[in-house]
């Protein structure tokens, strides 16, 4: 069911930093391009504003975030409304429901807030009989604290939604590359026919962030980054890379198979966890070139905080396309600089014939890179200009090329207009939110149970030391100048 007429996207949370970095200029861009279907867009805030106010901060928000953002933009702030609404408070959802149009049924609400929250939205929506068959909903990440909670939020969820009316959004799947990693693998033999073990040595997915906590720290102190980044995008990024050809495009055909991936990992229980996950937390240092402070001596943040802002872990997937190769993933705050990749290692050459070359730098290389810059290149090997037969590494670019560049769509603008197109393709299923927590709980618990304290790293680093040994004692190095 595409949306079909007017409509009205309730946003709450709808002054909090999600919402003002990402949503609300995604929704403009959507705007712009005619794609955003006729309707009121409800800002929902428990600060009291008056107009002006309320567009002040929108306008300074967008101005930030969005490029060329200017006076004709005027009609898409003609269609933003501010409600006060305290989402604790029942009688603030039939307030709510005097200032919509009761004759409009096709309605978006986007939990843009923590997820302790959604069950009593639900409630409050549905004692205000805000809730219809045509309403779809949005849940934000991460969604639940561990298997327990997810569980009970997935099913108190559905009482009030069913599972086609609810799309749990993992932004990083709407980036082009992710997308575009799906063509390359499923629409040239070329590469599917070696995205296997025979072929393939090993595979690393890094998400690194140069910045520290910022503004975030309440929020993080009791996330961390293994709830934070590991266990949905990283998650996400690994069942879109190691995923069974689908038999065809439609959503539950795609969503089949992460699943099966997620099912296919090997557990890391026991003592397999201090020998495969590594957590640190950041110590004071220089990140783009600026002195920092450590992550305990951050506004907020508990002096003896054991919260971890990095992870890396090795893992298996037990199936026969991946039997024997390793998995590398890792994420972390004030790393040496802000990138996403995927790089599929291919396995060296059995015999180099070039005695002057080390045959490690005759492996080849595929790199879908996510962030700052999306793009894919093949690291190949060509013959240096000049006399003897010296080898050396090229990168072959998949790039297309344009004289007029086409701009690229943010993640959360294709997303938000899936979710207008009602396609929850790139959207998480609810087994698929349950796989995953039920894969990384035994990690979570066994830190909480010894209280472990994470190894420190130097900010503007790689991360903790153990990290660099967790693929030095198999032979290999982090990929770290693609």
């Amino acid at each position: 069911m595409h949306i079909q007429g007017p409509f009205e996207l309730i946003l709450f949370g709808g002054l909090g930093d999600l919402a003002l970095r990402k949503l609300i200029p995604a929704l403009l861009c959507l705007h712009r391009d005619q794609r955003l279907p006729e309707g009121t867009i409800y800002v929902l805030t428990r600060q009291a504003l008056s107009r002006e106010e309320f567009l002040d901060r929108i306008s300074q928000a967008l101005s930030a975030h969005v490029s060329d953002f200017s006076d004709h933009d005027r009609t898409f702030l003609s269609r933003l409304c501010c409600c006060v609404v305290d989402v604790t408070q029942p009688e603030s959802y039939h307030d709510l429901a005097k200032q919509l149009n009761a004759a409009c049924q096709n309605r978006v609400y986007y939990f843009a807030t923590g997820s302790s929250l959604y069950l009593p939205i639900c409630q409050g929506l549905q004692q205000a009989n805000l809730i219809s068959a045509q309403c779809f909903v949005v849940l934000e990440k991460p969604i639940g604290h561990d298997l327990l909670s997810a569980t009970a939020i997935n099913k108190g969820v559905a009482e009030f939604f069913n599972e086609r009316q609810i799309y749990r959004i993992d932004h990083y799947l709407g980036k082009e590359t992710v997308q575009n990693l799906l063509v390359l693998r499923f629409a040239n033999s070329l590469f599917e026919h070696q995205w296997n073990h025979k072929y393939i040595d090993h595979i690393q997915i890094t998400i690194a962030e140069s910045l520290g906590v910022e503004q975030r720290a309440g929020f993080y102190e009791s996330v961390g980054a293994l709830r934070d980044m590991l266990q949905n995008h990283l998650l996400q990024l690994l069942c879109i890379t190691a995923m069974e050809p689908p038999a065809s495009l439609d959503p539950d055909a795609v969503r089949d198979e992460k699943v099966k991936v997620l099912r296919a990992l090997k557990p890391i229980v026991g003592d397999a966890i201090g020998a495969n996950v590594v957590q640190g937390q950041y110590d004071a240092g220089v990140s783009n070139g600026e002195p920092v402070v450590r992550y305990r001596d951050e506004p907020g943040v508990d002096e003896q905080s054991l919260t971890e802002t990095f992870v890396a872990l090795k893992l298996e997937i037990e199936n026969w396309r991946w039997a024997g190769v390793p998995f590398y993933l890792r994420t972390g705050k004030r790393l040496a600089r802000r990138t996403c990749e995927i790089v599929v290692h291919f396995k060296q050459v059995p015999h180099s014939i070039f005695p002057l070359q080390h045959k490690s730098t005759m492996a080849n290389k595929l790199i879908f890179r996510l962030q700052p810059d999306d793009g894919v290149h093949l690291m190949l090997c060509e013959k240096r200009v000049g006399p003897g037969m010296n080898v050396r590494p090229m990168s072959l670019s998949l790039n297309p090329t344009t004289v007029k560049p086409v701009r690229v769509p943010e993640a959360y603008e294709r997303l938000l207009y899936d979710v207008l197109s009602a396609n929850p393709t790139l959207f998480l299923r609810h087994d698929e939110l349950l796989e995953a927590w039920r894969w990384v709980d035994p990690i979570l618990t066994q830190w909480q149970q010894q209280e472990q304290r994470p190894e420190p790293y130097t900010s503007g680093s790689w991360g903790p030391s153990a990290a660099t040994l967790l693929l030095a004692k198999d032979g290999r190095l982090w990929d770290e100048n693609s």
